[in-house]
């Protein structure tokens, strides 16, 4: 679901993409064995000649590049310039320039991670994935495309509600 954010200028990520992903969240655990909230997104299959493999591709690479550039898995993993609000139990995902917040699907244990620690980990999947896939297909499409090194990886960081990254006042209302 997507939330307007207002007032901001349109230069950053359109409604269409962020439209088109879907995206995931769930409790994890570090490689040291603490513990991390983790976001998935991922573009949905695609529905029209407009959503071949490589322009879907495409288009979540520039999103990568609209988040400020996100790592591979070998690399340090660097804190993006998506951020993340919390409104009451929902939490948005707020992209630089772009009119509209992804809201994205929470749970009380992963709230409390990112109340906690301030951030998640996010994962960008290059490739498309079902918008009504299960834990046990997600972990498939991670296994895969994280050996295919089809993913990048920040952190998106929690900022208090109704400011973004640079600390100008911003409002959220409902949308669509």
């Amino acid at each position: 679901m997507l939330t307007r954010a207002v007032p901001t200028t349109a230069t950053g990520t359109d409604a269409g993409l962020l439209a088109s992903l879907a995206a995931w969240t769930w409790p994890g655990r570090t490689p040291d064995g603490g513990q991390v909230a983790h976001l998935l997104l991922a573009h949905r299959l695609g529905r029209t000649s407009h959503d071949a493999p490589d322009a879907i591709e495409a288009r979540m690479r520039h999103l990568a590049e609209t988040l400020g550039g996100l790592a591979r898995a070998e690399d340090p993993l660097p804190q993006t310039l998506g951020t993340l609000v919390m409104v009451g139990s929902r939490i948005l995902l707020r992209f630089p320039g772009a009119r509209w917040d992804l809201q994205l699907p929470t749970h009380p244990q992963w709230n409390r991670l990112v109340h906690d620690q301030g951030r998640a980990a996010l994962i960008l999947g290059l490739d498309p994935l079902a918008q009504s896939a299960d834990a046990p297909r997600v972990d498939a499409y991670l296994d895969a495309a994280l050996a295919r090194g089809r993913l990048l990886f920040g952190f998106a960081v929690r900022v208090a509600h109704g400011r973004d990254a640079s600390g100008a006042e911003r409002t959220t209302a409902a949308g669509t």
